[in-house]
């Protein structure tokens, strides 16, 4: 199995913070919130109420 510790997600912070630089992560962190929470949402409206959606027209994802 592929078991992430305590160890690995340091080295892989680490990684991230050379990377993309200390200013940076904040916006990423929240771009990935944003994502995760939208697909929980889109899990948690179910296939028909996305389609509802559809055939109305309402997009709530262009509200900010």
């Amino acid at each position: 199995m592929c078991g992430l510790g305590m160890p690995e997600l340091i080295i892989i912070l680490v990684i991230a913070l050379v990377i993309f630089g200390g200013s940076r992560l904040p916006q990423l962190g929240e771009g990935l919130g944003k994502a995760i929470r939208g697909f929980k949402k889109g899990l948690s409206d179910g296939p028909e109420d996305a389609a509802k959606k559809e055939k109305n027209g309402n997009n709530d994802d262009k509200k900010g």
